[in-house]
């Protein structure tokens, strides 16, 4: 069973470093290994605290372990994470934290992501759209390939 909790600034090492476990597993034939290695070596992003100060984390738990993580940023209206801990890949809790991040936007149809390339069909089966595919400049200094979508 998939229990939904409020996630606060206190989770943010622990969300990490599952974040971190699903992008070296679930990456890693979307991404050539130095951009990978950047990619997961670096830290959670300065505006984790701000988002979860208002109410958009949310983090999954099965049988009390933590089994994946969503970030909304409700200001505007961009999901910025979905992870879900390997080990439990597949047993529809990244389907569950979206629709729960769907539920607490504004405006559900102006929701919007950039999707890693290995996330794209998830997105899609989620009913979102591929909009364009694009380069995300992340705080490490990488250039992520990646896809622009929104709510369909």
């Amino acid at each position: 069973m998939i229990t939904l909790l409020s996630a606060n600034s206190t989770d943010i090492p622990a969300l990490w470093e599952l974040r971190t476990r699903a992008l070296r597993e679930q990456c890693a034939t979307h991404y050539a290994p130095d951009i990978l290695r950047t990619w997961a070596a670096a830290p959670a992003p300065a505006t984790y605290p701000a988002l979860l100060a208002r109410g958009g984390g949310l983090k999954a738990h099965v049988n009390g372990v933590l089994a994946g993580y969503a970030i909304l940023d409700t200001e505007r209206s961009e999901v910025h994470a979905v992870f879900v801990d390997p080990q439990f890949a597949g047993q529809g809790i990244g389907k569950t934290l979206l629709r729960a991040l769907e539920k607490m936007a504004e405006q559900p149809s102006a929701l919007h992501l950039h999707a890693s390339l290995n996330a794209v069909p998830f997105y899609e089966a989620a009913g979102y759209r591929a909009m364009k595919s694009t380069q995300y400049q992340h705080p490490s200094g990488i250039l992520l390939d990646c896809v622009f979508m929104t709510r369909a």
